[in-house]
C-alpha cells in the first residue's frame, strides 16, 4: 500500500516558489568529502543560492570511489575541484572557497552570515569541536552532522535523528570507518542525501527529522 505524503507534492508554480526561497539560502560546508561533496551537488540541483565550501585537502585517486571529483582533478585543493564540478550543474550559484583547515580561529570569519552548517568531516574531535563552536559563535544556526556511515551494512540503519536544540544528526552512529567497515559510495551518498535533504527541510520551515 502507497505511504501517503507528510506534505502534498507541490504544484509547478508552488515549486518554483520553494526554490525561489532556497536560492536566497547561504549554507556552510565543513569538509569536501564523501558526504560534503555530494551533500553539494544536491543542494546545488534543489536550489540552494550560495555555498561557503571549506577544505584543506587535494583530491587524491583514493577519493574518486566515492566523491564528486573526477580523475583529471587529482591534485587540485578540493574546494577549487568541487567549485568547478557545481558550476557546471548550475552557473549561477554563488560559491566561496576556503583551502583551510577550520578551528575555533578561523571559523566565525569564514561562516558568519551562513543559514545553516553542514558538518562533513572525517575525525570524532573535528566533529566534536565544529559542534561545539558552530553553537557557541553563531548560536541559533542549525547544524547537520553525520556519524556513523561506513560498511556494507543496511542502508535502513542510517536516518536522521534531532538530537537537541540546532543539532541534528545523520547516520548509525556506530559504523565508523575500520578494515571490517570500509567506506562504499552507496551508504555514503545516502547518509549525504540525508544531510542535504534535512538541510533543505530546516530552510523551508520542516524541522522535523
Amino acid at each position: 500500500m502507497p505511504v501517503p505524503h507528510t506534505h502534498p507534492v507541490p504544484a509547478a508554480e508552488e515549486y518554483r516558489d520553494l526554490r525561489a526561497k532556497l536560492g536566497h539560502k547561504r549554507i556552510g560546508i565543513v569538509g569536501c568529502g564523501g558526504l560534503g561533496s555530494n551533500a553539494a551537488w544536491m543542494l546545488v540541483r534543489s536550489g540552494i543560492g550560495s555555498l561557503v565550501l571549506a577544505d584543506h585537502d587535494l583530491v587524491e585517486e583514493s577519493n574518486l570511489d566515492r566523491q564528486f571529483f573526477f580523475r583529471d582533478q587529482i591534485g587540485l585543493p578540493k574546494t577549487e575541484a568541487l567549485a568547478t564540478n557545481l558550476t557546471r550543474i548550475d552557473p549561477a550559484v554563488r560559491l566561496e572557497l576556503f583551502q583551510a583547515h577550520i578551528d575555533e580561529q578561523n571559523f566565525a570569519e569564514i561562516f558568519s552570515g551562513i543559514d545553516l552548517l553542514i558538518e562533513a568531516v572525517d575525525s570524532a574531535h573535528d566533529k566534536a569541536m565544529l559542534v561545539a563552536v558552530s553553537s557557541e559563535l553563531l548560536p541559533g544556526v542549525p547544524i547537520v552532522s553525520a556519524s556513523g556511515l561506513a560498511g556494507y551494512g543496511s542502508t535502513n540503519d542510517i536516518i536522521t535523528r534531532h538530537l537537541m536544540g540546532n543539532l541534528w544528526m545523520v547516520g548509525d552512529l556506530v559504523s565508523e570507518v575500520s578494515a571490517e567497515h570500509p567506506l562504499f559510495a552507496s551508504r555514503v551518498c545516502v547518509a549525504a542525501g540525508h544531510e542535504a535533504h534535512m538541510a533543505i527541510r530546516i530552510l523551508l520551515g520542516y524541522p522535523e527529522a
